[in-house]
């Protein structure tokens, strides 16, 4: 019989102690060491996988290693293969969060429907079989190829895998799963970090892609240790206001693609929508023209986006001037306010100044610096900016315009939108293609400003 012992782990970050401690050392959180049984298996296979189909790994150079041996699996989610990197390598496992109510489960199944040349096995741990099939109905897919299952345990999940065989496992969620060698309640710190290695060496061992969903704590972040996180090769976080309809998908780590990537959908009454055209909710429609609006062209990945910055500046009423910003760095505020100050002689220190940028994205592209500017000083002189016109450009400390990377896509992207002028630096002129949009050069802040408002 195998031997049984006990520890402690962080519930916070899942660091181990052979002893209670009340302050965690690796975190800094007090009292979050729980005692948990351990009870190991002395000679423990991989479950799922016959001793027949295990490989035995060796040694290769790597100039001899077929580097082409595995391409991607195309999926039909395009916002989905783009944050992946070009769509599902074979082999790889995925961490997918985001807060409860998001569409996570959703986001997941329609994926499961949709692939209808492959054959997907949809794990789930929270809902029954019923409750997946109406949400399947209300979403509109059909797929012959998708299977459902209703399990908890690992071992009997790994049992129907080896009879299946499927081509995409999809597990909802990890925090739900139990393993008989660990004897620990499912969710503890234990479980996840077994179960999810057990999923690693399959997913590994039969090119399998595996997708893992995760809770998420009252503090953002993603539950259970975070090993967790290290252990796998994708992790993705699903956002966005429950209020609102829209839908963000991000990669906080890709080992197969960038993870300036993103994914926007449109929550409907039949599931998530792909939103080809990002635009669209990014810039406000309105009928008349107000002042402290500018269009800035901002890149997140490889796809240009025009978004809408929104800028109030008014007087103080309560004595210290206010600054405020939403989906905007509030400190690289605050430096283009002192560079408006300072070099331009614009006098805001007085005043109030909230920003925002429309839609609900968070941007840290350098290139809107000049559109937040713009839309300061045009709420601040109440004038308003004609919705023709957008802004690609860095502000610099003297009150400079500096040039952004990638500034033919962003002139691209706005005349393809309709828009009839751009301001950019005069240093972004080399090798720019021929278009229709009429380009503005400038280098200081004080020429934009008489440019615009004369």
């Amino acid at each position: 019989m195998a031997k049984v012992k006990s520890a402690f782990f962080c519930q916070s970050c899942g660091a181990q102690s052979a002893k209670w401690i009340g302050n965690c050392p690796s975190c800094n959180e007090w009292n979050t060491y729980v005692e948990e049984i351990i009870q190991r298996e002395e000679d423990k296979k991989t479950p799922g996988i016959s001793a027949k189909s295990q490989r035995v790994n060796t040694p290769q150079l790597i100039n001899e290693i077929n580097s082409s041996a595995d391409q991607r699996i195309e999926i039909q989610d395009k916002e989905l293969a783009r944050v992946l990197g070009g769509g599902l390598v074979p082999g790889s496992i995925v961490l997918f969060g985001g807060e409860p109510g998001i569409g996570k489960s959703t986001l997941m199944l329609q994926l499961a429907l949709k692939e209808n040349k492959l054959k997907v096995l949809y794990v789930s741990g929270e809902e029954s079989e019923q409750q997946i099939r109406m949400r399947a109905e209300r979403i509109g897919y059909t797929n012959p190829n998708c299977y459902i299952l209703t399990e908890t345990s690992t071992q009997n999940i790994f049992k129907q895998i080896e009879t299946l065989e499927p081509n995409i496992l999809i597990i909802d969620s990890i925090q739900t799963l139990h393993t008989a060698h660990i004897d620990s309640s499912p969710g503890s710190i234990s479980q996840i970090r077994e179960c999810a290695s057990e999923l690693l060496r399959f997913a590994k061992e039969s090119s399998t892609p595996v997708f893992l969903v995760g809770h998420i704590t009252k503090d953002g972040n993603l539950a259970g240790p975070k090993i967790l996180e290290h252990m796998v090769d994708t992790v993705l976080q699903f956002e966005g206001d429950r209020n609102h309809v829209y839908r963000l998908l991000r990669s906080q780590k890709n080992r197969f693609g960038s993870t300036n990537e993103l994914g926007i959908y449109e929550m409907q009454g039949s599931g998530l929508r792909e939103v080809n055209n990002p635009s669209e909710i990014l810039i406000t429609n309105r009928d008349e023209q107000l002042s402290g609006i500018a269009i800035s062209a901002t890149l997140e990945g490889m796809r240009p986006l025009l978004i809408e910055t929104q800028a109030l500046v008014s007087s103080a009423a309560y004595g210290t001037p206010q600054r405020s910003s939403t989906g905007f760095d509030l400190r690289r505020l605050s430096m283009l306010l002192a560079v408006l100050e300072k070099r331009c002689g614009f006098k805001l220190g007085i005043k109030d100044v909230f920003l925002n940028i429309a839609g609900g994205l968070r941007v840290d592209d350098p290139a809107i610096d000049l559109g937040v500017v713009c839309a300061i000083l045009s709420s601040s002189e109440d004038i308003a900016i004609s919705p023709k016109v957008c802004f690609a450009a860095e502000v610099g400390l003297s009150g400079e315009i500096r040039p952004v990377t990638r500034v033919d896509q962003r002139i691209l992207e706005a005349e393809k939108l309709g828009f009839e002028e751009i301001f950019i630096s005069k240093y972004n002129l080399k090798g720019l293609p021929k278009v229709g949009i009429k380009i503005h050069a400038v280098s200081k802040v004080e020429e934009v400003f008489e440019q615009l408002f004369g």
